[in-house]
């Protein structure tokens, strides 16, 4: 029998594979922290505009590689009137099949074998998982609570070898928001050092106080850097996948030089569906970030009262939270968490090394759920 790739060596341990099997063994009644799965659904509305366009016969052939020109126009818009910032349709957006596809896609489209790629620590895994199966090296940059997990761009250091920069904010899983101040220093680092840059700003919209802000609202940042959003967060269509890359020019054009050889783009019909939830997001977006905050407001006064002391995350929805009980690591305090309460959250390690001593609670669940979890925590803490 001949052996898989050599490649898939290079991924670490599927950990929520570990968590799934614990799940399982404790049964019925598990209050699931761990996923950032949105709960609620898709407004009628979106859903009424994806039955209009399935019922078009037009939609059923092959997509636009690059997304539709009147979504990619749409998007554009959104952008100048959220951000102030000017899209070109032709050339600085591309549709994808979701965010986490365009992020992948785009380090295959940047990074040769044995170059470096900087990327957060905790962060969404598939920075470093893409970047080994790419054959390049992944240089974590750790995000500390006492800095308020904003990467220190001042201690970064780039060698002949590196080549991309990424951020996420706002980030999973720590809800920290990035500054205008900050962004400006990551693209300056990232000019000075002739390198890419990348942001990954999927919960753009789900936050709490001030709007976060956009990484290409930077002057000059266009020339080195592209900023993913997505669909998932904001209109609560995860499942739908479909997301979205803008920016600089020529990252835009090898992220569209993979994706034609990989995939054919998102299904027409669902970006007709896109167009409808951009028009509606001033009306829906509020909603969804109350939502969050009420049910922010419900796990953080909870665990406060027992103790466990954390700051609210300022977008997001997600609650980082360090561990309340010394001497254990993150995948064991959460294994004994579920096995003793049937409360699961997600470990710390997860997301990388400096993760490590935390835990991350989603928010994806209803207020009375949280109120059960406080509940059974009581007695546990």
């Amino acid at each position: 029998m001949r052996e898989v790739a050599n490649r898939l060596e290079l991924l670490p341990e599927y950990l929520f594979a570990e968590l799934d099997a614990a799940k399982a063994s404790y049964g019925e009644g598990v209050i699931d922290f761990g996923v950032g799965n949105p709960d609620r659904p898709t407004h009628p509305e979106i859903i009424n505009a994806l039955v209009r366009a399935v019922a078009d016969h037009n939609t059923h052939r092959y997509p636009d590689y690059q997304g539709t020109l009147t979504l990619r126009r749409d998007i554009c818009s959104w952008y100048k009137t959220r951000f102030g910032v000017e899209i070109d349709p032709e050339t600085e957006v591309c549709v994808l099949i979701g965010s986490k596809e365009g992020i992948s896609h785009l380090i295959w489209g940047l990074v040769n074998p044995d170059e470096e790629v900087i990327y957060p620590d905790p962060s969404y895994p598939v920075y470093r998982n893409q970047t080994l199966l790419a054959g390049g090296s992944s240089t974590p940059a750790p995000l500390l609570e006492e800095n308020q997990y904003l990467m220190q761009i001042q201690r970064l250091r780039a060698t002949q070898k590196t080549k991309l920069l990424i951020l996420n904010y706002p980030s999973n899983p720590t809800g920290a928001v990035s500054t205008p101040i900050h962004f400006s220093e990551a693209v300056q680092f990232a000019r000075s050092h002739n390198l890419w840059l990348v942001n990954d700003n999927c919960y753009s919209e789900i936050y709490f106080d001030d709007p976060p802000p956009s990484v290409l609202s930077v002057p000059g940042a266009k020339d080195c850097a592209v900023e993913f959003g997505s669909f998932s967060k904001t209109f609560n269509m995860a499942g739908w996948r479909l997301g979205f890359a803008v920016g600089n020019p020529r990252m835009i054009d090898a992220l569209k030089r993979i994706k034609t050889n990989t995939d054919s783009g998102p299904f027409t019909a669902i970006q007709r569906a896109a167009q409808t939830a951009i028009e509606l997001t001033e009306g829906i977006a509020p909603g969804i970030r109350k939502l969050y905050k009420a049910r922010r407001g419900t796990l953080l006064s909870g665990l406060n009262r027992l103790g466990w002391i954390m700051p609210p995350p300022k977008a997001t929805f997600y609650v980082w939270a360090r561990i309340p009980k010394k001497g254990q690591t993150s995948l064991g305090f959460a294994k004994r968490m579920l096995a003793d309460t049937g409360v699961l959250v997600t470990p710390g390690i997860g997301f990388g090394e400096a993760g490590e001593g935390y835990v991350r609670f989603s928010l994806t669940l209803e207020r009375a759920q949280i109120e059960e979890a406080v509940d059974r925590l009581a007695k546990w803490l």
